[in-house]
């Protein structure tokens, strides 16, 4: 297996954020100076550029079945855009604090009868935002600044980290489901594609899955630093954090990871972004060093795809199809990949 580089462009600063739409066919790419970038995916070229949040753009997030971007930025606003006119088509102002977090109500089929709005989260303040900006709903303010937000895969529940524990929320009615006490800061939140494990990693250092309908919650220590890098595979029985400079994979099945050891994937430099694909099961694991590897959960040998990039990833992200890998680095470049044998 080989990565080969398809196309790539450059932005204006760090690429604080980057992910496809829908049906693969367009790519966004966010500076933290502010403005987005949209490429095309067959070839790379540009399609827009949206002006995206004046102050700096935190974090964009596709609806799950339109051609709709929304972006959250330090204006404490989000931002709604029709991707294929480029055009800005609603905001929803949601206060002073940053808008950090963005998260789209999952739509499982195409004719579900679900309603997709997007979850917004700027500061202790989480809010239901419908897709022409109007406010459905405002949650009870979180205990402390929201960290992170993850949807159950089903869309029935939201779950919201901060210091001190998660918040899950109702999907339908925005009614309160519970809450998991953790005494410590949380960084990434992650549900696995069958819903069982609800995962977060954590400032102290580790990471803690919780299993909502068994009652049940397991903990993992012992990593070098902060857990902010978590990806679970197709199957929901491998984990990938990173947390260190070895990328570590869990095995999940049965009753879960807690007293097994995992497989240590080395690098050279810490890890700062891993990705498992959608369909597939290859994980991707990038080092501060700049170095790309792809790995198969089930080897703890690298697979021949080794790239080395000119400055550290700061994001990942597979295309809907698995076939390309989109990278963005610290220094503005933002590399598309084909993975291919």
């Amino acid at each position: 297996m080989e990565l080969t580089k398809y196309w790539a462009f450059t932005l204006d600063d760090y690429v604080i954020d980057l992910a496809w739409s829908h049906d693969g066919l367009q790519l966004a790419a966010a500076s933290s100076a502010g403005p987005i970038a949209l490429r095309a995916t067959h070839d790379g070229s540009a399609l827009h550029t949206l002006t995206g949040h004046e102050e700096g753009t935190n974090t964009l997030a596709w609806h799950p079945r339109r051609r709709l971007l929304a972006s959250g930025g330090q204006d404490g606003a989000a931002k709604f855009w029709d991707t294929d006119a480029g055009q800005h088509t609603a905001t929803a102002a949601l206060g002073d604090a940053w808008v950090d977090h963005l998260a789209w109500r999952p739509s499982p089929t195409a004719d579900s009868t679900s309603t997709s709005w997007l979850a917004a989260a700027a500061g202790r303040s989480i809010t239901a935002v419908l897709p022409d900006g109007t406010v459905r709903h405002r949650f009870a303010d979180a205990p402390k600044t929201v960290s992170a937000l993850a949807w159950h895969p089903s869309g029935t529940l939201l779950a919201c980290a901060s210091f001190g524990g998660v918040q899950l929320w109702n999907g339908d009615d925005f009614s309160a489901h519970r809450t998991y006490a953790y005494t410590n800061g949380i960084h990434a939140l992650t549900w696995s594609p069958d819903g069982r494990w609800l995962v977060s990693g954590n400032q102290d250092p580790s990471v803690h899955l919780w299993l909502p309908a068994e009652d049940d919650e397991l903990h993992m220590s012992g990593y070098e630093g902060k857990v902010r890098e978590l990806s679970f595979d197709r199957t929901s029985r491998w984990l990938a954090t990173g947390g260190g400079q070895d990328a570590c994979v869990w095995d999940c099945s049965g009753k879960g990871p807690e007293g097994r050891e995992p497989a240590m994937l080395p690098h050279d430099a810490k890890v700062c972004a891993v990705a498992f694909q959608h369909s597939h099961g290859l994980l991707a694991t990038a080092a501060e060093d700049g170095s790309l590897l792809l790995w198969s959960p089930e080897r703890a040998q690298p697979l021949r795809a080794t790239v080395r990039l000119p400055s550290a990833a700061t994001r990942l992200a597979w295309s809907p199809d698995d076939q390309l890998l989109a990278v963005g680095s610290a220094k503005g470049p933002v590399y598309v990949l084909k993975c291919g044998s």
